[in-house]
């Protein structure tokens, strides 16, 4: 399609109403919040969904954040929405968040500050007037902005889909589903339909800053790309919609072997390690990312290469652990990956905490069991035993036994061998998990 084909105000609406219709974005009738933060695309969005509210059958909310960024100008943004939400008499929620101090907590670029800070405050006014659902502004320019953007950062072929019509947001422990009304809508003409019907919007400067990706993006980069291609962007959505096409196949594959080599066991994913490694190298990323995926809740600092260094690892000794972003690790074991934030809470032995001395004779208590300790004969003892007895020669042990867990440089006897061995040499040797061996 021509992204910037000039359509009047009513070709707009209609354009929109068919997308909303074809990608079941309101389905059924319910409350709808709007983002709208007084630019040109989020006033059309408002304008297009307040034409049409009567046929989707929702009721609209309005949404705005001030960000205390822009001084005065964020102020006066704020009181134009509040005053078009009053003629409009649309219900409307008009808050002000400390962007910069979230952002110097968090240790967050500017861009991914005023996101996270932006889509939490949505998903409480969502929650509050009860509905999970938000329209936001995005055109598609955003779209193929965002598709430079995922492949320069490496973000791989889910990448290159660029935005959906529908997607969510986890925070808090809630779901917010986003829907993008204005994807078949380029930015030029969310900024004609204005014109048209005199709505005057808010101009916001920063969007000229360079320091951005984004902008750069928009105002460097695409200008460039125009000049070896002028239909470029045309080339970047056949892209997104083949890489849209290819992800939901490889999605429902990976769906219908998931059951066969992930499961979840408190809070870690387990892979098969034998399943995992006859799979194509597709299929094992796709799994790979469905797993990161579904263990953080989001693939926001994932990339390609996160990917890649896990299958580089998939064939490397047990021990091996790969940290991912948000304290995830993938571990490997001897038949078995682990992916989670604590692999050692897969462990069957309790941490132990101290030392314990026995009680000999007598019961020591210990986290997780206790020992029961008696002097016997030799003649009492049991030769098959049942792996959970131990005899000691009382004259040479003497009565003062400790139980502690294992310590650098620790050696012992096994049965039946005539030299001492490492005891963390034992451990690798009976292929106990790396992560347990502390706890025995």
């Amino acid at each position: 399609m021509k992204v910037n084909k000039k359509i009047d105000q009513t070709e707009v609406t209609e354009r929109v109403w068919r997308f909303i219709r074809e990608q079941t974005l309101i389905p059924g009738k319910q409350k709808l919040l709007v983002a709208v933060s007084g630019g040109p695309d989020s006033i059309c969005l408002l304008h297009i969904l307040f034409k049409l509210q009567v046929k989707l059958g929702t009721e609209l909310h309005i949404a705005h954040l001030n960000h205390l960024l822009r001084g005065a100008d964020s102020d006066a943004d704020a009181g134009y929405v509040a005053e078009l939400a009053r003629k409009l008499d649309i219900p409307a929620t008009i808050e002000r968040r400390d962007v910069k101090d979230y952002q110097a907590k968090q240790r967050l670029s500017p861009e991914e500050a005023a996101r996270e800070v932006r889509y939490a405050f949505l998903t409480q006014v969502a929650d509050s007037i009860g509905t999970d659902r938000v329209a936001v502004g995005h055109t598609v320019d955003d779209h193929i902005e965002t598709i430079l953007m995922h492949l320069i950062r490496g973000s791989g072929t889910r990448g290159l889909r660029g935005l959906q019509s529908l997607s969510n947001w986890q925070s808090s422990g809630k779901t917010l589903n986003l829907i993008r009304p204005l994807l078949p809508i380029s930015r030029q003409q969310t900024a004609d339909y204005c014109s048209q019907l005199q709505l005057k919007p808010r101009f916001d400067a920063s969007n000229l800053s360079l320091s951005p990706l984004r902008n750069r993006i928009r105002l460097q980069l695409l200008p460039l790309l125009q000049s070896y291609n002028p239909q470029v962007s045309e080339a970047l959505l056949r892209t997104a919609d083949i890489a849209t096409d290819d992800t939901a196949f490889l999605d429902e594959a990976a769906n219908q072997v998931c059951n066969d080599i992930v499961r979840e066991d408190r809070g870690t994913l387990i892979l098969n390690k034998a399943g995992l490694l006859r799979l194509p190298a597709a299929m094992k990323r796709y799994l790979l990312r469905n797993a990161i995926e579904k263990a953080l809740g989001t693939l926001k600092d994932i990339e390609t290469r996160h990917i890649e260094e896990i299958l580089a690892a998939l064939n490397k000794p047990a021990g091996k652990q790969i940290s991912l972003p948000e304290g995830l690790i993938f571990s490997i074991e001897y038949d078995r990956y682990l992916l989670g934030r604590d692999s050692a809470a897969l462990s069957p032995f309790p941490v132990l905490g101290a030392e314990f001395t026995l009680k000999i004779p007598g019961e020591t208590k210990l986290p997780g069991g206790r020992i029961t300790a008696m002097i016997i004969e030799r003649a009492e003892m049991n030769e098959k035993g049942d792996g959970f007895i131990a005899y000691l020669d009382l004259a040479k042990t003497g009565s003062t036994l400790i139980v502690r867990t294992r310590q650098p440089g620790d050696r012992f006897q096994p049965l039946g061998m005539s030299q001492p061995k490492k005891l963390n040499e034992f451990m690798i040797d009976s292929k106990i998990p790396g992560a347990w061996r502390g706890r025995i």
